[in-house]
């Protein structure tokens, strides 16, 4: 069919917003004869922002001129008013599916073709990185999708990078807003500043082209795991385990560099594509050599029998021609026993429980045996007569003994605990002593806290265990803080939505976030920040209770959680003291000491070790402050002066020194 000035000969791929075709010119005169053409799906057309996102892909690309980019020949409109893009076409196979083919044969890519790659890839992204605009400014473009399957190979060992459907140009869009923005790449190849939510720049690409590297050298990808989100705590912690056996028969030094490329401090990377480039450049003595290799294997993929997948292919076709017209699917009903009824999925014939102490309760649906035990309503010892199969104790129940904490909620029962190093009453002072102690010793602990009154705290518990100086897992009694629960109020997902995940969790090994990706409901990202998320809030919340007992113990391993948390402590002071101190409540404190003289901490008392730690920048900026003994009064104005920071911020900042003693009433 003709579009616009050319003859669309065939699709060749269809993504979320976008199609691909082979074309060709109408006039036969023009160059060159083959091309891609991309445009949008017809649903975007007419979506505002799918037109802004397909036009911003067009003038960004069009910003790129290089070898290794795949280049735009033109960016224009067709008849209708539909926008296009018309690009070079590459005769070849992209990178995923060389690898995919390698595995096929149980082969791997020697080691100089696969630098060959990562080094043309990274030629690409120095171009990328250093784009100008038409007046000479950086335009700071992020290319944020560098993955296998845009790493173009043609036949003749060329490698070129393209698809730039969600680049970014940092000169239009800062970083803290970036961080904010929503990840559409793939999420196996996304930088561990990424994965947190955090701001990131052009080390993100490089990030993952060390990631694509380390890929085609293992011949599996280098973050694995049982779902999304195991692979994506993976990334969050560089573990890198996979490539670490390999060392062995890896060229001497290769290791080391790829380990530097993969840290998780993107400032302890290589700080630019073109030192990365010269720290591989001798894995890859001879080029040349490399390039007609890689164009030997190119056109042996491109060779290979198309037969081979043919069967495959018509019983797939045969299949979906013989079957019935499909149906869209009934919303999930609001009844999770309503659902399971009419699907026949799970027969949920209520539950009956007898607990230790005599008490009986139910009938229960599933989801609300979940929630009992995992906020410990019950636990080991009650039995239940589960689904009608006769009471058992809930142990030996293999649906149910999943959802079994760890450890128990009393602290009696923790194997040799003695008594508490650090014991008192709930308050924000008594909560930033504990945070401060065990950021001073960097070590290993549980907190216990256990309310006692009050419309936050009324008999409420949460244990929270802290590893090397962080916090790694925090566990509530509170039914409201579970994870489907959570993402309800945050509106990530509906009522109807976390019913329906509930009635199939089994399915799924009980796990709610690999459900709710599973089906569909919440992108495997969000996902992780909402657990991420979810575990913050649970501290803060602490901060706002008015009653109960904290009781630390340090030297107690924590559990084996499946997604440890590995959370600073001090932006949680800060968190945890702005929800017990919302508005205007600090300045209020304060006001009788604003004529006051502060300054650095003289006491016996005072602890240089917390002064080594790395602080959020507003800490680190009133500590600078006060570096000199002034009044109060006028450490506010020299802080707030910009207007980026309130007074309220800067009492609060404040209020984590003095309880560390770093600093001090004169």
């Amino acid at each position: 069919m003709q579009f616009g000035p050319y003859w669309l000969d065939a699709r060749l791929a269809v993504g979320g917003t976008a199609e691909v075709y082979l074309a060709r010119p109408v006039d036969t005169a023009a160059k060159p004869q083959r091309l891609i053409v991309k445009r949008l799906l017809p649903h975007f057309i007419t979506d505002p922002e799918g037109r802004t996102m397909f036009e911003r892909e067009a003038a960004l690309h069009q910003s790129v001129h290089h070898e290794n980019v795949v280049e735009v020949f033109q960016a224009g409109t067709a008849e209708d008013g539909e926008p296009y893009l018309a690009m070079e076409y590459v005769d070849g196979v992209d990178c995923y599916r060389l690898l995919r083919r390698m595995g096929q044969e149980g082969e791997l890519l020697p080691v100089p073709v696969a630098i060959y790659i990562a080094r043309e890839v990274l030629r690409a992204l120095d171009s990328v990185h250093g784009a100008k605009d038409a007046q000479g400014a950086p335009l700071g473009i992020i290319h944020r999708d560098v993955t296998p399957s845009n790493l173009y190979l043609s036949i003749d060992g060329r490698v070129k990078l393209g698809d730039f459907g969600i680049a970014r140009s940092t000169s239009r869009a800062t970083l803290r807003n970036a961080a904010s923005a929503m990840l559409k790449g793939k999420f196996a190849y996304l930088a561990p500043e990424q994965v947190a939510g955090e701001p990131f720049d052009h080390r993100a690409d490089l990030f993952a082209v060390a990631v694509v590297l380390a890929e085609i050298l293992l011949g599996k990808p280098l973050f694995a795991g049982s779902g999304q989100l195991a692979v994506l705590l993976a990334i969050r912690d560089c573990k890198i385990d996979a490539l670490r056996e390999t060392k062995r028969r890896l060229p001497p030094g290769l290791f080391e560099v790829l380990e530097g490329a993969l840290a998780r401090d993107p400032g302890a990377r290589f700080q630019s594509a073109a030192t990365f480039a010269t720290a591989l450049e001798p894995f890859d003595p001879d080029r040349a050599v490399s390039q007609r290799e890689l164009s030997a294997r190119v056109r042996w993929v491109q060779a290979a029998p198309s037969a081979e997948g043919m069967p495959a292919v018509r019983e797939s076709a045969q299949k979906i021609r013989a079957a019935a017209p499909a149906t869209p699917a009934p919303p999930p009903p609001s009844n999770r026993d309503d659902f399971a009824r009419k699907t026949g999925e799970y027969t949920q014939i209520p539950s009956t429980i007898e607990t230790a102490d005599g008490r009986r309760m139910g009938p229960w649906t599933f989801a609300r045996l979940v929630e009992a035990l995992a906020t410990g309503e019950i636990g080991r010892g009650d039995r239940v007569d589960y689904t009608g199969r006769g009471f058992a104790p809930v142990e030996d129940i293999e649906d149910l003994a999943r959802f079994l904490p760890s450890r128990t909620n009393t602290t009696s029962q923790l194997p040799g605990v003695g008594s508490p190093d650090f014991i008192d009453d709930v308050s924000p002072t008594s909560l930033l002593t504990v945070l401060l102690r065990v950021l001073e010793r960097d070590e290993d602990g549980v907190l216990f806290a256990e309310g006692s009154g009050g419309p936050r705290a009324d008999g409420g518990r949460k244990e929270l265990y802290f590893k090397n100086g962080k916090l790694h897992h925090v566990a509530s009694n509170n039914a409201s803080e579970l994870l489907g629960e959570y993402l309800v109020r945050r509106r990530m997902i509906s009522r109807d939505e976390l019913d329906f995940a509930l009635a199939v969790l089994p399915r799924y090994g009980g796990r709610m976030g690999d459900t709710l990706i599973a089906l569909g409901l919440v992108q495997a990202v969000d996902v992780f920040r909402a657990i991420r998320d979810q575990g913050r809030d649970r501290l803060t919340d602490l901060f706002a209770w008015k009653q109960g007992k904290l009781s630390l113990y340090f030297g107690q391993p924590g559990p084996n959680v499946e997604f440890p948390l590995d959370l600073e402590l001090p932006l949680l002071m800060l968190a945890g003291l702005e929800a017990a101190q919302p508005n205007d409540a600090p300045l209020e404190a304060f006001r009788p000491h604003l004529d006051r003289m502060i300054g650095p901490s003289t006491a016996s008392s005072a602890r240089p070790r917390l002064r080594a730690v790395t602080w959020p920048p507003l800490v680190t900026k009133v500590l600078d402050a006060t570096a000199e003994p002034k009044l109060l009064r006028d450490v506010l104005a020299a802080t707030t002066h910009s207007g980026a920071t309130t007074a309220n911020d800067v009492l609060r900042a404040l209020e984590i020194l003095l309880a560390g003693k770093m600093v001090g009433w004169m």
